[in-house]
């Protein structure tokens, strides 16, 4: 197997694998030439080229990269917190290959000219492949169309995935709440509408009953279910009104979950994280204000309920949220500290590590993670493992856990949520583009190695027309 060595331009040769392929487990070989995959041979038997590396992956699964369709890399204007740079090693990390992050920048990415200035940056920064949101305003439906277009005439524009809607307050001018705002949006725009969706009214409204609790499980009584379901359900009846792409962003409630099951139509998709499937009341109780975001994490039937309408179905893919502050501003405590939490190096391993207890199975976290946001995102070549598509991939190990801790992370703030918890399904090896860009030798450190320089591999997303 190969150790931290990478050649540029030659092709890979993966043998001896557990592909996951059309939601079944094959073993075979895959073969990787000019950044795709050249040929998947189920049994095996390809030998290898003069011209390739090779791999022994034996006792490894492979997949398809991760795709992460919400991150918060806080460039520009927040470094202390994280950059594209940095957080596109934390993803390679965690065997994410390609990410979609969020426009609450300081300043605020609403404008074509500052989603560009972003796609320049990553071509410099990153190493794995990157899509930027423009975000909304009650003001800026000039800028949205250069971005994603008009509704009659949307416009596809590599590395520019689609508009964020904020309909609960976050940074700087990010906020839409009007609904003569909102209409405009969702009638003038093209492409995806992302949004996130608390009701701004509901929390000014209860906000004052609360402003002298400092205990953390105030922040999801204050941010409670029925502030996501008004503003999911006032996001949906936009979207048919309109007959406009809709995505609900990090799905927390059980009853929102209910309700779209019962209401979701072709043009509705949504997403769930890892830590809304993983925790609940009692470990924010446990874990204070690591845990503390927007939405909350909420209460174990709200966890379960979150489970069984991934699983039927009604929520379509997995996303992180990844949205990272310092460690000296989450002690400050609630409600000082600030809501968000990293998470995009450790989703996978954790959503395995679910599968390794049963919870699902590994073909579900690759339709989840893989799969579904290529889907909801009409992402161009991505999320499968087949002849043709790019060859984006990640060889992880079911056999070995591991504890992480703060001293693990690559993300800047140099701390997880995660934190004393033993997963699975670690990543050994991450591919983007034919390129191996991050390696884990379990037996040294957990962190494992990243190999390739800033820049040097990575594209802008290519979307179709949904």
């Amino acid at each position: 197997m190969l150790d931290g060595m990478i050649y540029m331009g030659r092709g890979l040769l993966i043998i001896n694998a557990e592909m996951i392929i059309e939601g079944n487990i094959s073993f075979g070989d895959l073969r990787i030439k000019n950044g795709l995959i050249h040929t998947v041979a189920i049994g095996g038997g390809l030998s290898i080229n003069h011209d390739e590396d090779l791999i022994d992956a034996e006792g490894l699964y492979l997949l398809p990269g991760v795709i992460d369709p919400q991150v918060h890399f806080r460039e520009p204007g927040q470094p202390e917190r994280e950059n594209i740079a940095t957080g596109s090693r934390a993803a390679a990390s965690g065997g994410v290959t390609s990410f979609l992050d969020m426009p609450n920048n300081n300043p605020s990415a609403v404008s074509l000219d500052s989603i560009n200035d972003k796609i320049v940056s990553a071509s410099n920064s990153a190493i794995t492949n990157y899509g930027f949101f423009i975000g909304a305003t009650p003001n800026n439906l000039n800028e949205l169309q250069k971005a994603v277009g008009s509704f009659d005439n949307p416009k596809n524009v590599d590395g520019i995935c689609g508009t964020k809607i904020f309909m609960g307050s976050s940074t700087g001018d990010l906020l839409v709440n009007e609904q003569d705002a909102l209409e405009k949006i969702f009638a003038g725009t093209g492409g995806v509408i992302a949004v996130h969706a608390e009701d701004e009214d509901r929390l000014n409204i209860r906000k004052p009953n609360f402003k002298h609790r400092t205990d953390v499980a105030a922040h999801a009584e204050w941010r409670d279910s029925e502030t996501a379901l008004i503003a999911t359900k006032r996001a949906v009846e936009l979207s048919n009104n309109h007959s406009h792409k809709l995505h609900v962003l990090h799905l927390t409630s059980g009853i929102e979950a209910d309700w779209l099951a019962n209401n979701k139509r072709d043009l509705i998709t949504t997403e769930v994280c890892p830590q809304h499937l993983t925790f609940d009341e009692n470990d924010v109780l446990k874990r204070g204000t690591r845990l503390i975001m927007n939405p909350p994490i909420r209460y174990e039937e709200d966890r379960d309920k979150l489970w069984r309408r991934l699983k039927d179905g009604t929520i379509d893919c997995i996303a992180t949220d990844h949205a990272p502050h310092t460690l000296e501003n989450k002690l400050l405590g609630f409600p000082k500290a600030h809501s968000g939490m990293p998470g995009v190096e450790t989703s996978l391993p954790i959503m395995l590590t679910h599968a390794s207890e049963g919870k699902c199975s590994i073909s579900d976290v690759v339709s989840w993670m893989s799969e579904g946001p290529a889907k909801v995102y009409d992402i161009q070549n991505k999320g499968y493992i087949e002849r043709g598509k790019d060859a984006d991939l990640v060889l992880i190990n079911m056999e070995e856990y591991r504890t992480i801790e703060d001293r693990d992370v690559w993300s800047r703030v140099g701390w997880t949520a995660y934190a004393g918890m033993s997963m699975t399904g670690w990543p050994v090896y991450t591919i983007v583009e034919g390129v191996i860009v991050h390696t884990r030798n379990l037996n040294d450190e957990l962190r494992g190695k990243s190999i390739v320089n800033p820049g040097s591999v990575g594209k802008p997303l290519k979307f179709g027309t949904n």
